[in-house]
């Protein structure tokens, strides 16, 4: 982690991880960033339903992951702002014993990062400030929290539309799914649009000066888990895997993802 006590943040520019806290409800957002949220959801109404629906999806997974698939270790990519259920919150309920590490390499949640090191006396948390496609820094890291020899839950949210070129997404992804061990699982959610109103407003939030993010088919999403086994229901959208009675009216619209197992 680094020792830098002041990371530099630019507020004057929109934030993905911060609109999408201002979309969630959360308060770490800046006046930009809320500009650049009303202005998504004007243009496409359904963005805080369907950032909510991702919320979820990914705690369903979680419980999934921890409850029935029996992981006690979680390397969590992309980890993005604190909020409710996160995954170390999620795993910890059911397997109190778990580990879970976090990588991120923004400065905005740096600063939040002990909310995310919180932790039940049996388990641990910890956080690796690193770009998520610096494969031997990731790992090195969190080999110091997890034993890479055992299976490890790698879970990833809906942070690989940051990574523009799709052709370095799917490599980055095989990269660290061949350097976890048979039993390991991959949990993976990806935003896609289905609707020309949807693609405008993001369009128009990627020429602002925030960070870009861009969509991908369900197809393409599927590569992501090439030669994995993966769990039912497969890859749906988000509000379809493994609803459960929190889950609201399930739909096409929101973003794709599945859990996997690794052979």
């Amino acid at each position: 982690m680094s020792e830098d006590p002041q990371p530099r943040i630019d507020t004057s520019v929109a934030h993905s991880a911060r609109v999408w806290n201002y979309w969630l409800g959360g308060n770490e957002h800046y006046p930009a960033d809320r500009i650049a949220g009303d202005a998504y959801r004007e243009a496409f109404p359904l963005i805080e339903v369907m950032a909510k629906e991702s919320r979820a999806f990914l705690r369903r997974t979680v419980t999934y992951l921890a409850a029935e698939a029996g992981m006690r270790q979680f390397l969590d990519l992309g980890a993005g702002l604190p909020t409710t259920d996160n995954t170390h919150e999620v795993a910890q309920r059911i397997a109190p014993d778990a580990r879970i590490v976090y990588v991120d390499h923004d400065p905005l949640v740096l600063l939040h990062v002990q909310a995310l090191l919180t932790s039940t006396s049996e388990g641990a948390t910890s956080y690796i400030e690193a770009d998520m496609r610096d494969t031997p820094k990731v790992l090195a890291g969190a080999a110091e929290t997890l034993d890479l020899s055992e299976p490890v839950a790698l879970v990833i949210s809906d942070v690989l539309g940051h990574i523009v070129d799709f052709d370095e997404a799917l490599a980055l992804v095989a990269r660290l799914v061949a350097e976890l061990p048979s039993g390991s699982h991959l949990a993976l959610s990806h935003a896609n649009a289905d609707s020309p109103a949807q693609a405008a407003a993001q369009d128009a939030y990627n020429s602002s000066g925030a960070i870009p993010y861009v969509f991908r088919t369900p197809e393409q999403i599927a590569r992501f888990f090439d030669a994995l086994d993966l769990v039912e229901p497969g890859l749906v959208s988000w509000p379809n895997w493994r609803p459960d009675a929190t889950t609201g009216k399930v739909t096409e619209r929101a973003g794709w993802g599945a859990v996997a197992r690794i052979p």
